[in-house]
């Protein structure tokens, strides 16, 4: 099963909002096995100004670290998609449709 066993691969995709200020995100890895409580495997830590400046980063190897203690490794890619720049000031732009015609 992908995602299980010593060696797991994940393969996916998430899509999640970082504040303006944030400057790195942590990953948190829990084990999963059926009935009892998710186990912490341990969490890596990714800074994030590379993506800011390069929009994306390759995938990279990042150490997994429990209580300051080393726990294996994960590889993961990001990507960086700004969101529009909103005009402050700007009117929200009109919907079609609602203007008054004579």
């Amino acid at each position: 099963h992908a995602g299980k066993g010593s060696d797991p691969e994940w393969n996916e995709t998430f899509v999640f909002t970082v504040s303006e200020n944030a400057t790195e995100l942590v990953i948190k890895l829990l084990d999963s096995d059926g009935g009892t409580d998710d186990d912490s495997v341990g969490e890596a830590t990714i800074p994030l100004d590379g993506v800011y400046t390069e929009g994306s980063i390759p995938p990279t190897v990042y150490n997994v670290v429990k209580d300051e203690e080393y726990r294996g490794e994960i590889k993961i890619g990001l990507t960086f998609t700004p969101e529009e720049a909103r005009d402050q000031d700007q009117p929200e732009e009109n919907y079609g449709g609602w203007n008054q015609s004579s």
